[in-house]
């Protein structure tokens, strides 16, 4: 009896592993909330910002001590509640010049895995659409497959991007 507890706890072990695995999640891998605030993104390109005001429609100012307009950004949050990355939603920010030409493209709080997404960083991944125009970067379509270790995430992020600047570009 305790030999067939036994191979029976054998069995369930590896199909659990056996099923972790085939989802991605093996190696005890943890979801943990990364908090990551706009205005935090925005100040890694304009220091000098102190505010993120909402603009037009969807655009948000970015704005000095004095109130002076340093560029603009848009966030793709609430347009993408629904596109769901590797373990939840995975909003972004994109930040622009005054010209709208785009500076920075970043995740917002996410719950991704930190090492897949330093893999993106590395393979400059947030860097695809820099120096584009908004109309230019909202027809450029990044190749998600070719960011291998971290397709599910870069197709979540590719489809935030592409819906803030498609409504941006409107």
């Amino acid at each position: 009896m305790k030999k067939h507890i036994s191979l029976l706890f054998i069995i369930f072990t590896c199909v659990t592993t056996a099923f972790s695995q085939a989802n991605g999640k093996a190696k005890g891998e943890v979801a943990v909330l990364k908090e990551v605030s706009g205005l935090e993104v925005v100040q890694s390109i304009y220091p000098e910002a102190v505010a993120v005001e909402k603009g037009n429609g969807v655009w948000f100012n970015v704005v000095d001590a004095k109130k002076k307009v340093l560029g603009y950004c848009l966030s793709s949050k609430p347009y993408s509640d629904g596109i769901i990355g590797y373990h939840n939603t995975t909003p972004v920010i994109v930040v622009t010049d005054k010209s709208k030409i785009i500076k920075k493209v970043a995740i917002l709080s996410n719950w991704e895995s930190p090492g897949f997404l330093k893999k993106l960083e590395r393979q400059k991944y947030f860097n695809s659409w820099d120096g584009l125009k908004i109309g230019e970067a909202s027809k450029k379509k990044a190749s998600v497959d070719s960011y291998s270790g971290a397709t599910i995430s870069a197709t979540a992020l590719s489809k935030n991007v592409e819906i803030i600047l498609n409504k941006a570009a409107q």
